[in-house]
């Protein structure tokens, strides 16, 4: 006689079956290790020099190199998945982010996160979840959290429309809201080492900067990069889940790459501190080459010894001129891949 019993695997939450107020706990922790590092730098061409020796970072205040800040991020937001995107059609954008406490090799990473706000969209078979998430490390410090809101399919399109609920959100954070790493100091900052003579006095407000180096972006090490922090959306792994028979690049890795490209102009750039918003403008796939340009949207100077704080607008693009962001009718153009509006730490 053949026994049944409730289904055993995972298929993903869809629309209909969140709640603002539910409280969503991630497995599984993780213990980070030097091949985080070693991986994320393999996939990027990242340098900035306080996450890549452990000399420059004691020179800077930090006890040795943490982990690349968007390391931690994707880190986080791979634990997440599988309770938030698995069903997603696309993640739609960032706002509120902050990085609380550097991540240092063998720190233990989990994650959580609850749910904000809830729309149907007016096609009654997708709607819009927005969740705010902390990663949380093993002494129970907050190392980070961000608000992000994603689209996701409808199981039962005849399920019922819920209440909407859009949360107010913050545009901007302000200089006050950022958190600058406890010892931080750049009084002694080493310019020959990071790369690059630019301080933060040298840029200024509306001031735009071609990184002028692209990157090609291929699938294997995009497949790479998912596997690495765990995110299983099927729009990335899964050729059948879309249309149109391609795998969609995860958005992080575009931010990671054009993250990477700007270190050529910004090299002092060091520390991302806070996340004010970002959109994934237009979905990008392999073969693509990525560009990037940044403009200086605002600066101000913090309460740490020797740093400053600088407010960029990063725009990674497929093709086009640079500092070409929307068309006349206020629409992003279809090459535009990531606007992405940041804090990051700057020697003075």
């Amino acid at each position: 006689m053949t026994k049944t019993s409730p289904a055993k695997t995972n298929s993903g939450r869809f629309f209909e079956d969140y709640t603002v107020g539910d409280v969503l706990h991630h497995a599984v922790p993780r213990t980070v290790s030097g091949g985080e590092r070693a991986l994320y730098h393999a996939l990027y061409p990242a340098r900035h020099a306080l996450y890549s020796s452990d000399e420059f970072a004691r020179r800077s205040g930090l006890p040795k190199s943490p982990i690349d800040d968007l390391a931690a991020f994707h880190l986080v937001f791979g634990k997440t998945v599988p309770d938030v995107s698995l069903n997603a059609v696309a993640n739609l954008g960032y706002a509120e982010g902050r990085w609380l406490l550097p991540v240092y090799e063998g720190d233990t990473l989990r994650a959580e996160s609850e749910v904000i706000g809830i729309k149907q969209n007016s096609n009654g078979k997708t709607g819009v979840v927005w969740v705010r998430t902390r990663g949380i490390n093993q002494r129970d410090e907050s190392v980070l959290e961000y608000v992000r809101w994603v689209m996701l399919r409808k199981s039962d399109v005849d399920a019922p429309a819920p209440s909407p609920v859009i949360p107010e959100l913050n545009k901007v954070l302000s200089v006050d809201q950022l958190v600058i790493p406890q010892g931080l100091d750049f009084s002694n900052y080493d310019f020959a080492q990071a790369g690059e003579l630019h301080r933060w006095g040298d840029y200024a407000v509306g001031e735009k900067i071609d990184h002028v180096d692209g990157v090609t972006i291929e699938e294997a090490e995009h497949m790479l990069a998912t596997r690495l922090w765990q995110n299983t959306a099927k729009v990335h792994f899964d050729t059948t889940a879309r249309p149109d028979g391609s795998r969609l690049i995860y958005g992080g890795h575009v931010i990671s790459m054009a993250r990477a490209l700007s270190f050529n102009g910004l090299a002092n750039a060091q520390m991302i501190v806070g996340l004010n918003g970002g959109a994934h403008a237009n979905p990008c796939t392999s073969g693509m080459t990525v560009r990037a340009w940044s403009e200086v949207l605002d600066k101000a100077e913090t309460s740490a010894p020797g740093v400053g704080a600088i407010r960029l607008r990063l725009v990674a693009t497929a093709g086009g001129e640079p500092f070409s962001l929307k068309g006349e009718d206020g629409k992003y153009l279809p090459n535009v891949l990531l606007d992405l509006d940041y804090w990051v730490l700057m020697p003075l």
